[in-house]
């Protein structure tokens, strides 16, 4: 996924993307479709590949139909009926509402994510870890509001750096464990899936199997309840503040005149050849300072760029080979 106005999303690949967005929706149609049927509420012959019935092309029908309808899923329920026979097109959907497949779809997309920066920082905890000691005796000069201060060392710094990472990487993990299900019905009451069950806990036992079969966390229906949406925001920003605190620190170090600390790859400038610009602190730091605002929506478009932005943070901060640090 690139654009031209976020230098480096593309490093995100299609994680959040309107690919992968779909094929998320498209997988928690077919678990609840296959639900049914295991169920024994729908019959055999309902079940489908639901892959198979779209083509090149529908993605964008799907979307511009969601400027009409609000949301993506009744355009995509609409195709899928259309394109399956009886009785797929009957059994289709039935006992869900749209929210709950954007949130479910939000959530598998979301793993995704979390399972790349987890991946990410357990690398940069190692690496950190690494550089602290390398550098425990290494002298530096200690800086407030940028001006040198007091004599310190290369490794007291990387250690806060540190620290600031730990702190981020426990909330990730926690959040990768229990990312929920969503399966509330028009009103967040399971009606629907009562009635076709015939109990409530038989309406229960469907969304615990869509749970399962999606390897998310059962849960009660929460789609008006926008914390679990938030905390993942809140874990995302935590982890922006942490690379935006080492950027801005590369960014100031590798000033010529203080010639401390430089990004392995500089960026050059179109006109003068002498320059090695810190371009991937000042992309991260970028990140950091748009994370916070980003994450106070709780809209799903920038709960998804924001997240996009973070995994690219992510992807680009490798002080392994990336940063080195220099005393005189």
């Amino acid at each position: 996924m690139t654009d031209l106005f976020w230098p480096g999303d593309q490093r995100a690949g299609e994680l959040m993307s309107d690919g992968a967005f779909l094929t998320a929706m498209l997988a928690v149609e077919q678990a609840w479709l296959d639900g049914l049927v295991a169920a024994g509420i729908a019959p055999a012959e309902a079940r489908v590949n639901l892959t198979d019935q779209l083509a090149d092309g529908d993605a964008e029908a799907i979307a511009d139909g969601a400027d009409a309808d609000g949301n993506p899923v009744t355009g995509l329920v609409a195709l899928l009926r259309h394109r399956t026979p009886e009785p797929t097109a009957r059994w289709l959907h039935r006992g869900l509402t749209s929210q709950d497949v954007i949130d479910t779809a939000l959530m598998l997309c979301v793993r995704d994510v979390l399972a790349r920066i987890g991946n990410e920082l357990a690398s940069q905890l190692r690496t950190l870890s690494g550089l602290a000691e390398t550098h425990r005796d290494t002298p530096m000069v200690a800086r407030t509001l940028t001006q040198a201060a007091l004599p310190s060392t290369v490794g007291v710094k990387v250690a806060h750096w540190l620290s600031g990472v730990i702190e981020a990487a426990e909330p990730v993990a926690g959040l990768r464990a229990s990312l929920p299900v969503q399966v509330g019905g028009a009103a967040g009451t399971l009606a629907a899936a009562t009635e076709l069950t015939g109990s409530v806990d038989g309406a229960i036992a469907l969304s615990d199997a869509l749970a399962a079969a999606l390897r998310l966390a059962p849960a009660p229906p929460w789609h008006t309840t926008r914390s679990t949406v938030t905390r993942i925001g809140d874990a995302l920003v935590t982890c922006c503040d942490a690379w935006g605190h080492i950027a801005s620190d590369v960014a100031t170090g590798s000033r010529p005149e203080i010639g401390e600390l430089v990004e392995g790859e500089g960026g050059g400038s179109s006109t003068m050849p002498h320059k090695n610009n810190p371009i991937r602190s000042v992309l991260i730091r970028r990140a950091g300072l748009t994370a916070g605002p980003r994450r106070s929506s709780n809209s799903m478009l920038f709960a998804c760029r924001s997240m996009s932005g973070t995994l690219f943070s992510a992807a680009t901060l490798r002080v392994a080979s990336a940063y080195s640090a220099r005393s005189e």
